[in-house]
């Protein structure tokens, strides 16, 4: 029994000397279930997503479009966007005409117009207009179950407009001037209150109901009142993708497996450095950056053939579509790769040891594609956290990637996703090569 004590406390000893070991235990699921309880909003006041862009083009002069605005605004979910901001910052109000450019520069994502014919006296119901650009399909579908809670919560002034409309337009004038003012009358005689101001209320579009049947007011919602708002929608990219969720989501597991096969790869210096391989290619005419060039130039290679591999498994078990921008994904796959590879010669060269580059590249690993959008629409995440998403390759990547596949951009398209690929992998290798040869590992 002493024996296995010992045994015990040996291993105990070992771990506390094992930084790796001791983040990959417990600092790494801590700080993954602290960004989880973020992104589900966990204990929040407000649960689900915050802050998903929404364009808004009000081109009615209703006072209940504009109360649908404002609602909009007053949602949590929505970052309501209603001003076009000039080259020289000076602004204006957004136009429908401005709506497609801006969705394919994605400013944003999703779009509500507001018609002058919101109210329509020819039809029961509302006439409203989205545009969208639906990448992501959980992203999507929330964007529209959100905007129709908020129509049917918040404006049922516009229903009953509607409603009142339609019964002016088939009873006349005169008939229908009767008839409110005798709903009005019966109202005020079996619930109590003011005939005229009943009248009034009606006339203003108020239903005079709540659906939970407790009276009158103007909260709530019924099934019905889905099959009477009419909402037109607009699919700004993306029409001829057969497999939309494939599409959005292969690119994201394919560069998880990449970061941590490309780690892999250039945490391999340290094995090649305890054979004694370094001292060996030294004593020929190589030189040190000659050895971390060649392994840069390994892992683009690695990781273009890892990506193709895995887009043609998507394509052969989902039916994502690469054929015709063949050419274009190929060009991100080289990139992405790229930033891959220099993240691993990052982690290798700040890495005393190759367990300490196991445990900071697992850690690094899962946060960028935590919060880059590899695992969760970034539209879901804090505003906080949002803001950091950008900083990472997953996200660029990713970003190349829907380009590409989803709205099929052109090259000069690509261009600025591209041009950020390249910078994070200019500073990044060019800090690794400072960093390798002001450190040990060649000796």
């Amino acid at each position: 029994m002493n024996s296995i004590l010992v045994l015990l406390r040996k291993d105990f000893a070992l771990l506390r000397k094992d930084r790796a070991s001791i983040s990959l235990t417990f600092l790494v699921p801590f700080v993954l279930i602290y960004l989880f309880g973020q992104i589900y909003h966990v204990n929040s006041k407000d649960p689900g997503p915050s802050g998903i862009p929404v364009a808004v083009v009000n081109q009615s002069d209703n006072p209940g479009a504009q109360k649908l605005v404002e609602a909009l605004q007053a949602e949590t979910s929505f970052k309501v966007l209603t001003q076009f901001v000039n080259p020289d910052k000076t602004t204006r109000p957004l136009t429908e005409e401005d709506l497609r450019p801006l969705m394919r520069a994605d400013d944003f994502r999703f779009a509500l117009v507001i018609p002058r014919d919101v109210v329509r006296s020819d039809s029961i119901g509302l006439h409203l207009k989205t545009y969208t650009n639906p990448r992501n399909e959980i992203e999507s579908e929330t964007f529209e179950g959100l905007l129709q809670k908020t129509i049917f919560s918040h404006v049922p002034q516009l229903l009953g407009q509607s409603l009142q409309a339609r019964a002016k337009a088939f009873l006349g004038d005169e008939r229908f001037e009767k008839f409110n003012s005798e709903i009005a009358s019966t109202v005020a005689e079996n619930y109590g209150g003011d005939a005229s101001a009943i009248k009034a209320r009606m006339e203003s579009g108020d239903l005079l109901f709540r659906v939970d049947g407790s009276g009158t007011g103007t909260e709530g919602t019924t099934d019905v009142l889905a099959s009477i708002v009419k909402i037109d929608n607009v699919q700004v990219a993306g029409l001829g993708v057969k497999s939309p969720m494939a599409t959005a989501l292969v690119g994201g597991w394919a560069m998880q497996f990449l970061l941590f096969a490309l780690t892999a790869s250039a945490t391999a210096l340290f094995r090649e450095r305890d054979q004694g391989i370094f001292q060996r290619v030294l004593s020929a005419p190589v030189s040190r950056g000659d050895i971390l060039w060649s392994k840069f130039l390994y892992g683009i290679c690695l990781g273009l053939l890892q990506l193709v591999v895995l887009f043609f498994a998507g394509h052969i078990l989902y039916g994502i579509e690469i054929g015709s921008q063949f050419g274009f994904l190929v060009l991100v796959c080289v990139f992405a790769a790229a930033a891959c590879t220099s993240f691993g010669m990052l982690i290798a060269a700040i890495s005393p040891t190759p367990e300490a580059a196991r445990g900071l590249s697992t850690f690094a690993i899962l946060f960028m594609c935590a919060i880059g959008g590899a695992w969760f629409p970034v539209s879901f995440m804090p505003e906080f956290i949002q803001r950091f998403s950008r900083l990472t390759l997953v996200y660029w990547a990713m970003e190349g990637f829907s380009q590409v596949l989803w709205s099929h951009d052109t090259l000069v398209e690509l261009l600025p996703t591209l041009g950020y690929l390249t910078l994070m992998t200019s500073a990044v290798m060019g800090f690794s090569v400072w960093r390798f040869n002001k450190g040990r590992i060649f000796d």
